[in-house]
């Protein structure tokens, strides 16, 4: 397990950059805007052959009274509460603020380790670190995290405090996306899921904006919940940031495992929910659709059937999806996401041994004969699964040239009838015999 060490501080004083700049990768928002990173954002970092994770929080206001600003404090509680350092993040240009004292009081009682960081002196003006020792926290680092001056010596002083021989290697497990439209659900599902309040929860729409990674165990399997934004229409996107977080939630698509595409059962299935499975489908993942709100829903004998209907209508160029009908708010079947999520991972994981796909090839070229065209008739000459997550084939014809898209889609049902596919996509390529190397 890798050490925890927590960036906190007021807004505005440069917690993101040095995020970045120390993880390689732009995963958090850096913008003049107060308040533009809501939730805790984790990344890896390595120094000097040790390893440890970094948890970005929002900017603390300890007086405020906005819900929202009171929600972005209480994710940087539980950043400080669970961390093994602080980093407590000070603006040497704008000097000691009464913000910065109240913080600093705060984390006194937090009883954690902490080093005051005093960035944004590009000219390496070190007497403006002088005044931040009166918050008694000990020897101010002064850094600039824009320009990369005294990253060195910080990374030294971070690694100082660790034992490497008590951290080892954690395992992720099975990586999960949580993918839909704003206020589909998506962050009170991940916390039902993980059984506390991960991700801030609210009824505006847009209030997760960062794709989140949470590690938990179930029993002795490991699994990473990744909470992404919503994903809005792209003429409905007005701000730089929110672009940014649509396109985090396309890449936790691309990385994940498993998908759950999260729809509001209270409301049609949209043109945007439409879109949102159309990508997980082109990106070959499998997924669970998860119709969530279902305690909302007046239902009688036929409800449920109705629904099925519309979805797979709505869903026709993905009909292997499994849906699962929850309320994330009560917890109703919620515990069936988990279940389903780790059976169409298996079934994107399946590997058919040549032999038998043969078999089941042959019986359906035996019931259903391959097309023909001027005279010409294709001929199989045998199957092979090429890879796993998607299951991919390749088969192999004397002309793939006389192969019609419906006798592809007949081969595909075919493996779907034999073998448990439910889930996840397919593919199927054809190759003449000849390209077989």
């Amino acid at each position: 397990m890798k050490p925890l060490v927590a960036i906190v501080g007021r807004p505005n004083v440069g917690k993101s950059t040095f995020f970045n700049k120390i993880s390689g990768k732009r995963i958090a928002i850096v913008e003049d805007t107060p308040g533009v990173t809501r939730d805790r954002l984790y990344a890896d970092a390595e120094w000097c052959g040790f390893e440890f994770t970094m948890v970005d929080t929002g900017g603390i206001e300890m007086k405020s009274e906005d819900v929202m600003w009171k929600n972005i404090r209480r994710q940087a509680e539980i950043a400080v509460e669970t961390c093994d350092l602080i980093l407590f993040f000070l603006d040497g240009k704008s000097g000691l603020m009464s913000d910065d004292r109240d913080v600093a009081d705060y984390l006194r009682r937090s009883k954690k380790r902490v080093i005051p960081v005093v960035n944004k002196l590009d000219n390496n003006e070190v007497e403006r670190t002088f005044e931040f020792y009166e918050l008694g926290l000990g020897e101010p680092f002064g850094i600039s995290a824009e320009q990369s001056k005294g990253l060195g010596d910080l990374l030294d002083e971070i690694v100082k405090n660790f034992d490497r021989d008590e951290y080892a290697p954690e395992e992720e497990g099975l990586k999960i996306a949580v993918v839909g439209k704003p206020n589909a659900g998506k962050s009170s599902l991940t916390n039902k899921i993980l059984g506390y309040d991960r991700v801030i929860v609210s009824d505006i729409a847009g209030t997760t904006r960062d794709a989140i990674d949470t590690s938990f165990t179930v029993g002795e399997e490991k699994f990473t919940i990744i909470d992404t934004a919503g994903m809005r229409r792209k003429r409905s996107i007005d701000e730089d940031v929110e672009s940014y977080s649509v396109m985090r939630a396309l890449a936790a698509i691309r990385r994940a495992d498993v998908v759950l595409v999260v729809l509001d059962a209270s409301e049609p299935v949209s043109e945007q929910d439409v879109k949102i499975a159309g990508y997980v489908h082109e990106q070959g993942k499998p997924c669970v659709v998860v119709m969530n709100k279902w305690d909302t829903i007046e239902k009688d004998t036929f409800t449920i059937e109705k629904y099925n209907k519309d979805l797979a209508v709505a869903l026709s160029f993905m009909d292997y999806y499994t849906p699962v009908y929850i309320s994330a708010k009560t917890g109703k079947r919620v515990d069936k996401v988990l279940e389903e999520a780790k059976r169409v991972y298996e079934n994107a994981s399946r590997r058919i041994t040549t032999g038998l796909l043969n078999d089941v090839i042959g019986e359906a070229v035996s019931v259903n004969e391959p097309p023909s065209h001027k005279g010409r008739r294709l001929k199989i000459m045998y199957a092979t699964q090429i890879s796993t997550n998607p299951p991919s084939f390749a088969i192999f014809v004397n002309d793939r040239e006389l192969m019609h898209f419906s006798y592809k889609r007949y081969l595909e049902n075919t493996l779907r009838k034999a073998f448990d596919f439910s889930g996840t996509p397919i593919k199927i390529s054809v190759r003449n015999k000849n390209e077989e190397d």
